[in-house]
């Protein structure tokens, strides 16, 4: 089931009226719904399809072009070996962590799984620090407009599951929620089974585990 969620989404006095902005989000499980040409058109249109890890390149790049939209993701913890490898050269390249973008008027930032892309992906604290401090330097003077943020792993304790080490939040990606406070940041890796609800808050801050797929309408509201 494609969930689909409203967030009002601050912008200048002269934004108001500009048509909301529609994110397709998906991760670590493949939405068979998604792969009905009816379903897709019945979702009308896409301004920007992401993906928060784990997926196969071949089914990013379908729903890339299927809706002819721009494609942005981060890696996930399984997205490494030979399937990876082999397939890679369909997608663009992955965000560069905490190396903010822009898509329209929306402006967005992503963390890939931190730690090595080869080899066992084993769980990197402190690589989560660098990613946000990296984030952190390039945001100093930039002012207080909006921040789309994606990463694979939630912030700890919002959206994640304390109880398994692998699948807890970071710290450093809660840290930057309460300092930043980004209007929504969209995420995977925690298994749908296992919390209480997609959709969590942090502050001001929505948290929103996009496993699966969820359809994110982005409404302008005068700051």
């Amino acid at each position: 089931m494609i969930r689909r969620l409203e967030v009002p989404w601050p912008v200048g006095r002269g934004g108001t009226e500009a048509p909301a902005f529609r994110v397709l989000a998906v991760s670590d499980e493949i939405d068979p719904a998604l792969e009905f040409a009816e379903v897709r058109r019945s979702l009308g249109r896409i301004d920007l399809v992401v993906g928060c890890g784990d997926l196969d390149p071949g089914y990013l790049a379908m729903l890339g072009d299927a809706f002819m939209a721009p494609l942005l993701f981060v890696h996930g913890n399984h997205d490494r070996g030979i399937g990876w490898s082999e397939h890679r050269h369909v997608l663009p390249d992955a965000l560069v962590d905490g190396k903010p973008v822009r898509v329209g008027a929306i402006r967005l930032a992503g963390f890939n799984w931190p730690g090595a892309r080869e080899g066992r992906a084993d769980r990197d604290d402190l690589g989560a620090w660098m990613q946000v401090l990296r984030l952190a330097v390039r945001l100093i003077g930039r002012g207080g407009e909006p921040l789309l943020l994606i990463s694979h792993v939630p912030p700890a304790g919002t959206g994640d599951v304390p109880a398994d080490r692998y699948h807890r939040g970071f710290r450093a990606y809660d840290w930057l929620a309460r300092r930043l406070n980004p209007p929504l940041w969209l995420h995977g890796h925690s298994p749908p089974a296992a919390c209480l609800s997609p959709f969590d808050r942090l502050g001001a801050t929505r948290v929103v585990n996009v496993t699966g797929a969820t359809l994110v309408e982005l409404q302008p509201v005068a700051t």
